[in-house]
């Protein structure tokens, strides 16, 4: 296929909000990587040879424009791609080519991956704990996650990136930042009108299976009720995907037609009440539900193609076409291609064929 369909579109840099020609200019490639996890990150190239200060030389190892902890912006079409921070410079010095600096970069998320603590939270929901971490980092906190309150919560050598997501994975809903609101909340809230990619058209390249390996037809967490002292037992099945599979076959329901009835069950999580056992089974049957059909593809660019958003994929058959949620993203940008956006999505149904 042609390379007309790429955007071939320089990105705009802008640092501390301003912004800087040079880097733009400048730029020789750029990785930007989003994913379902949260913490977002940036690698940009920059030419580090040229004309500063009236000479020949380093153009950036004065750190004037690029510094750690300088607030790195990327645009396209004045749509933001991504926000964050600089962590790390590298300087590079190839073979035969001039030397290069890339800077490395994070979401707001890096602060809380890299807070490490052992303590406990007592009488608090999950809401109310990671409002009070997001609090800790001077991130407005945005959450819509309902469970249980807790007598006690533990974080133990965990550093507070990893305990939210741990929390937010008990729950079922994920993390991610915008700029400085710290979202946590089910994906079904994330999306907005989905984004058409035709085969041949917006999506160039696609890859797909749908695969019954990971597939369960239940989930059971047992635990122990201490105040009541009697056991805990919850079972989450296909009918907790409630209308997720309502366009075709859920890899469950495949399953337990094709193959047999297949049972994973979890003591290791310690649920204190029926409530947690509830939610984490829920949790864990959807997760590898969700997982029934993955795909991985190349698209022309679109800042609205990240994670959380839906895309309806188009012209690769009645088994793969529909709506899918986007769980990984990165655009990238080099001279030989320009820029473009790769993608990864789940769904936990295969169309009926015809």
């Amino acid at each position: 296929m042609a390379n007309d369909l790429l955007v071939t579109s320089r990105p705009t840099v802008k640092v501390d909000g301003q912004d800087a020609a040079e880097l733009t200019q400048g730029l020789l490639t750029m990785r930007v990587h989003e994913h379902v996890d949260g913490l977002y990150s940036a690698e940009l190239q920059f030419g580090n040879w040229g004309l500063a200060d009236g000479a020949t030389g380093f153009v950036f190892f004065d750190r004037r424009r690029l510094d750690f902890g300088n607030d790195l912006e990327v645009t396209v079409s004045d749509k933001s791609l991504f926000k964050g921070r600089i962590t790390a410079l590298e300087a590079g010095f190839p073979e035969g080519s001039p030397p290069v600096l890339t800077a490395l970069a994070e979401d707001r998320l890096q602060d809380l991956r890299m807070t490490r603590r052992t303590r406990t939270f007592a009488d608090m929901s999950d809401a109310d704990v990671i409002g009070q971490i997001a609090s800790d980092h001077g991130l407005s906190p945005s959450v819509n996650a309902s469970g249980p309150t807790h007598k006690v919560l533990a974080q133990v050598a965990q550093s507070d990136l990893a305990f939210v997501r741990a929390r937010a994975r008990a729950l079922g809903v994920e993390v991610w930042v915008d700029d400085t609101t710290l979202h946590v909340s089910p994906r079904a809230s994330r999306g907005s009108s989905p984004i058409t990619l035709g085969y041949g058209n917006e999506l160039r390249e696609l890859t797909v299976i749908a695969d019954l390996a990971g597939q369960r037809s239940t989930v059971t967490v047992s635990g122990w009720d201490v105040a009541g002292k009697q056991a805990i037992s919850e079972t989450a099945d296909e009918g907790d995907l409630g209308g997720e599979a309502a366009s075709g076959e859920s890899g469950a329901g495949i399953l337990s037609s094709k193959l047999a009835q297949r049972t994973e069950t979890f003591v290791a999580s310690a649920p204190a009440t029926s409530d947690e056992a509830r939610a984490r089974a829920k949790a864990l049957f959807l997760v590898s539900a969700r997982r029934f059909v993955t795909g991985r593809g190349l698209a022309q660019a679109d800042a609205g193609l990240n994670v959380g958003a839906t895309v309806k994929l188009q012209g690769v058959g009645p088994l793969f076409d529909g709506d899918y949620y986007v769980n990984e993203v990165r655009h990238v940008f080099d001279a030989a291609f320009g820029l473009r956006t790769e993608f990864e999505v789940e769904r936990p149904w295969l169309g009926r064929p015809q």
